[in-house]
């Protein structure tokens, strides 16, 4: 199974603002069309409004954003989808109005907003407290011309794995178990690992969890979950979202003392460009159904079924009843 959506995927899950390397990526498009060629906010032959959906190139954000572009064709848009690998190269797009609407993640795209405005060494405003970052948020997107809609409860941060074995014989099921069980663990993850607030340092400081070292391996792959599950490592930093976990025999612990950031599932808009009540309101139906159960799933039928990004999309629009016609 390739690796290389789940690469995309944890720059997320380590935000950082990527070197001049990210601005190299090239951009991808329904038809080949550059961003510069895209039509967003224009209007079709047949009359319809048009609207370009961006997506990065992990595979849970091509899904959602197949599902709003399938969300914005029921209200009367036409839709188009565009894949650009980094955060460095959609954000501006987004409020150049190139791109219209976004699937987001709200303490990440707030703490990426933040460095960007105020430098890297900018006190955090993103919290375990989704209302307030979501706030926070709103004051740093605003005065980029972007609208920030509601986030639903469905949320993808960062997490920790170990053995359902490891868990048994330490009757963990806690972070806060594994601080109490003063099990000494090796932590597969990214060299990044040992300067996060929420990796390392938290681990160590929030729940008192003795980490032994550090084994560098590419967050959430399968190099890192092989390495958990022979016993080389003990904990595994990924998502909540990883759909593949169960076929290494891996569980995740509980953050139950909230070390990690709310990143709630949110759209973000071009204010000018798609920032209607019209879309508000049909984006916002996904809020009362999708659940951080769902993203699972959604990216399993993907990752490990090899079902397309868009099949899925619609198989969910349909079995949630989310579509009008």
């Amino acid at each position: 199974m390739t690796r290389t959506p789940r690469r995309a995927r944890l720059a997320r899950a380590l935000p950082a603002v990527a070197g001049a390397a990210a601005l190299t990526v090239g951009l991808t498009a329904c038809g080949g069309d550059s961003l510069e060629k895209s039509g967003s906010g224009s209007s079709t032959g047949s009359g319809r409004e048009s609207l370009v959906i961006g997506s990065a190139s992990f595979t849970e954000s091509k899904v959602l954003a197949e599902i709003y572009a399938g969300l914005l064709r029921d209200a009367g848009y036409s839709t188009s989808i565009k894949t650009v690998d980094a955060r460095e190269l959609y954000e501006p797009a987004l409020e150049k109005g190139e791109i219209d609407v976004v699937p987001e993640y709200a303490a990440t795209l707030a703490e990426f907003l933040n460095k960007k405005q105020n430098g890297k060494d900018a006190p955090q405003v993103a919290s375990a407290d989704a209302a307030t970052t979501v706030k926070a948020l709103r004051n740093l997107a605003g005065p980029r011309g972007l609208t920030v809609l509601d986030a639903g409860p469905a949320v993808d941060q960062n997490a920790f794995a170990v053995t359902a074995d490891f868990a048994g014989k330490h009757q963990l099921k806690t972070l806060s178990d594994l601080g109490r069980s003063k099990e000494r663990v090796r932590l597969a993850a990214g060299d990044e690992c040992s300067q996060r607030p929420f990796c390392q340092p938290g681990l160590e400081k929030t729940y008192g969890i003795e980490v032994a070292g550090i084994d560098p391996l590419e967050v959430g792959s399968t190099q890192a979950k092989q390495a958990v599950k022979e016993g080389k490592d003990q904990l595994l930093l990924t998502t909540t979202t990883d759909a593949t976990l169960e076929q290494f025999g891996l569980v995740l612990l509980e953050d139950d003392k909230k070390l990690q950031n709310s990143d709630n599932v949110l759209p973000v808009v071009n204010a000018k460009k798609a920032g209607s009540q019209k879309v508000a309101e049909a984006l916002g139906k996904l809020n009362r159904v999708l659940t951080t159960a769902d993203l699972t799933e959604l990216n399993k039928k993907v990752d490990a079924q090899r079902l397309k990004p868009a099949d899925v999309a619609a198989r969910y629009l349909k079995d949630k009843k989310l579509l009008s016609k």
